[in-house]
């Protein structure tokens, strides 16, 4: 066992070793990824690989900086890539409901956008302009003027037809009507038709009939008339109209060469541009005035705007992306839709990109549990990787309340690095639950949770507040103050040789010493100003520590800190609020009897323990029966609470205690109660190391401070864990004037001794302990309940509950 002095119970760092006076010193150097170089080899060797697959998963705590340093090194590498190329949609002329979509090289997109509207703009001018130019009107007269003649021509043989056979024709609002006349070419009324002789009577009506075929003849042969004009003046306004329409898409072309695969699908697209102007001509020659053509002209050109929905133009280097609304249309694009007549429409001018069209050729970070709220999400995720085809869809448009007009755009390949922050615990469970999972993210980048310190990583830290202070304006720190935060640092590793990789926690400090500071009005934050912060910070969040803390030192709960008693004993434990951790001591209590029920943990019986400490029990009992099963065979009955805890126990930290209550029990000897214990036990009676040390004798160490330290209090604690006190100064003052004392031991018998005042004991060669030590008591009175066993016929069969 050894006493522990107070230069061992806290780093302290000396701010002269930093090398720096304030850290406005430090403002020209970059900071470092501190502590995380096996990260930053991973990351930059991920964002390097340009194969598929290999996308990285970021894991560590939240708070180490994985987000921030992840993305600096995303852009970082994307900066010497190349900007890649700009996404438009386009309307599909064979298949509307199908848009096409066309890459075009960055910066392009816009070009070709402001071509096509300045094409559309040229042809609502020059289309009715030309049309109704001289020349045009001159031909176009020449093919009416022929039309009529024609017109004229097949009406006269018409009428001659009709005359044959005594009828007179004229037109009259696009009909013909005739009129029957007699020898002398008079019209006879319908009187004088009936008084005619019945032969003469059906004369007229073959005649009617046969002037009635050709009437039907003439006006077929019109029809066609019309027609053979109709395509004749459509000839000529295409005839017109190419020669305008191949300058303007020529100049269109001329702007795009040298494109690749996509330069044949620009080409198609402008020529069928061309063959649907010359298809709608007559629309642009529409009235002003009628508001149905204005809206006919206005559905035509609609169809030859382009949808840039990437634009890179003026991008230098590859995109990242940070995307922290994972949500289904954010992601993977969408689709608007407008009501019309209770009918949901769209067209390809209203599809939108998702994220993952943005970061086409580059970068992008997400962060897994937000993808995980919506299966849907992570699904298309997954298939996506999987063959690298983006395809925009509305997953909700066939539930829609109303009909809706859907579109299927072209599915685009899209090639992306994607940067996946989790946890371990999700990178794990991952890894089992799905196959791909390992092969599309063949990057693993773990963030330390601590790093080893030295001088290098405390400048780095140095330089990592300065930087904080000038990026939010805050005053800068002195060395003092920043050793300060350093220390906090190893406090929150638990470890004097170790640093807090949870950079978020000192960047919160730091914000709230300069708060600190300028309320005084300075112009330096000091020691002062850091220790102020942690004080107010303790002040709002310990609430529960000091009720408990109240309810001890009003009795409401019992702990006794002076004195001696048999199977009694203060345990140490610690409470994890998240924003709050803090130690307080439990009271763990035995009671042995004769029997053969073995340890029974109370907890365990009512269900109020955890495994951990259902296995810390099970190897007490292991190494209870290993000191004495030689001679002494259990026939025991005991029992193991810790009193007034009511919320439940988990861990192993307090077998040692547990261990020597019953001890004390069996051997009748007295523990004493200003000396708390912590540690675990293993089989062969090693103590472990736990967790929480620090919290767990300040909290000890206050409880004793309210009651007045007597100089015989202190803390039992592993010796193992001596490298990870960081503790309190007010306990290190104490322990400096020998009114504390923390004490550490290897083996659990060490303890005991500490504890009695009396020799545990060693077993000779027939495993029997010295009389009156306390393993010696313990096995006379394990004797003794054996031979009690005995006398009522009761075979000991010592078990664990």
């Amino acid at each position: 066992m050894n006493t522990l002095t107070a230069s061992e119970l806290c780093l302290v760092i000396d701010p002269a070793i930093l090398g720096f006076s304030d850290t406005s010193e430090l403002l020209n150097q970059m900071v470092p990824w501190i502590g995380q170089e096996r990260a930053q080899t991973a990351a930059y060797f991920g964002l390097g690989m340009a194969q598929a697959d290999y996308n990285l998963f970021v894991l560590g705590e939240v708070g180490s900086g994985r987000s921030s340093l992840l993305e600096e090194a995303m852009r970082s590498v994307a900066a010497g890539q190349p900007t890649p190329p700009d996404l438009c949609y386009l309307h599909n002329f064979e298949v509307p409901e199908r848009p096409l979509a066309l890459y075009l090289p960055a910066g392009w997109g816009r070009k070709f956008r402001l071509g096509m509207a300045r094409l559309v703009k040229t042809l609502l001018t020059e289309i009715p302009r030309q049309l109704d130019g001289p020349d045009f009107t001159i031909e176009r007269e020449q093919l009416v003027k022929a039309h009529k003649e024609q017109e004229t021509l097949a009406f006269v043989e018409l009428e001659a037809f009709g005359e044959a056979r005594r009828f007179t024709m004229h037109r009259e609002s696009g009909r013909i009507m005739f009129t029957l006349r007699d020898e002398n070419g008079r019209a006879l009324t319908d009187e004088e038709m009936l008084a005619l002789p019945k032969e003469r009577r059906l004369e007229i009506a073959r005649a009617e009939q046969e002037l009635l075929t050709g009437i039907n003849q003439y006006f077929e042969k019109i029809r066609g008339m019309e027609r053979v004009l109709d395509d004749a003046l459509a000839t000529l306004a295409r005839r017109v109209i190419k020669p305008l329409l191949d300058r303007e898409l020529q100049q269109t072309r001329s702007c795009f060469q040298q494109m690749g695969n996509d330069q044949e699908k620009l080409e198609a697209y402008l020529s069928r541009v061309m063959e649907d102007i010359l298809a709608h001509l007559e629309v642009f020659r529409s009235s002003e005035t009628e508001e149905s053509s204005n809206e006919t002209l206005l559905s035509v050109v609609s169809r030859y705007r382009v949808n840039l929905v990437v634009d890179n133009d003026g991008m230098q280097g590859a995109p990242v992306i940070v995307e922290n609304n994972p949500q289904f249309r954010p992601l993977f694009g969408s689709i608007e839709y407008q009501s019309e007549n209770d009918v949901l429409v769209t067209d390809f001018s209203r599809i939108r990109a998702g994220s993952l069209h943005s970061a086409h050729g580059g970068f992008l970070l997400l962060h897994l549990r937000d993808l995980l709220t919506d299966e849907l999400v992570w699904e298309k995720l997954r298939r996506f990787l999987r063959n690298g085809l983006l395809q925009i869809e509305e997953p909700g448009v066939a539930f829609a309340p109303i009909a809706a007009v859907s579109l299927t755009p072209e599915a685009v390949k899209v090639t992306v690095k994607v940067v996946l922050i989790g946890s371990r615990r999700q990178y794990y469970e991952l890894q089992e639950i799905d196959p791909e999972f390992s092969r599309r993210f063949r990057v693993k980048v773990d963030f330390a949770d601590r790093f080893s310190a030295d001088l290098g990583t405390y400048r780095a830290s140095a330089v990592f507040v300065a930087q904080m202070c000038r990026d939010h304006g805050l005053p800068h720190f002195s060395a003092a103050a920043v050793a300060l935060l350093l220390e906090q640092g190893h406090r929150a590793a638990e470890d004097r040789s170790r640093q807090s990789a949870v950079f978020a926690e000192t960047g919160a400090l730091v914000m709230e010493s300069a708060a600190c500071c300028r309320a005084r009005s300075g112009r330096l934050v000091g020691v002062t100003d850091v220790e102020g912060a942690l004080a107010a910070r303790r002040e709002r969040h310990n609430y529960p520590q000091q009720r408990l803390h109240e309810a001890i030192v009003d009795g409401e709960v019992l702990i006794t800190v002076e004195g001696s008693q048999v199977g009694q004993l203060n345990g140490l434990t610690v409470v994890d609020l998240g924003d709050h951790s803090f130690g307080y001591p439990v009271r763990v209590t035995a009671r042995t009897y004769a029997g053969e029920d073995g340890l029974v943990s109370i907890e365990r019986e009512v269900e109020m323990s955890g495994p951990i400490h259902d296995k810390g029990m099970l190897i007490l009992h292991n190494y209870l029966s290993s000191l004495f099963v030689r001679n002494t065979p259990l026939a025991l009955s005991a029992s193991i609470v810790f009193e007034q805890e009511y919320h439940g126990v988990e861990g192993d930290s307090a077998s040692c205690a547990e261990l020597y209550t019953v001890l004390s029990s069996l051997s009748g000897l007295p523990l004493k109660q200003g000396v708390a214990v912590t540690g675990a036990l293993n089989q062969y009676g090693e103590v472990l190391p736990v967790g929480g040390i620090n919290e767990k004798i300040e909290g000890f160490f206050n409880i004793c401070a309210a009651s007045g330290l007597t100089g015989d209090q202190g803390v039992v604690i592993p010796h193992r864990n001596r490298l990870h006190l960081m503790l309190d100064r007010q306990v290190v003052e104490a322990v400096a004037q020998g009114r504390f004392h923390i004490y550490t031991i290897l083996e659990v018998t060490e303890g005991l001794e500490l504890l009695t005042g009396v020799p545990a004991g060693q077993a000779d060669k027939n495993g029997l302990y010295p009389p009156g030590s306390i393993l010696g008591l313990a096995q006379t009175t394990l004797q003794n309940f054996r031979r009690a066993c005995q006398a009522v016929d009761v075979k000991p069969a010592p078990r664990l509950r």
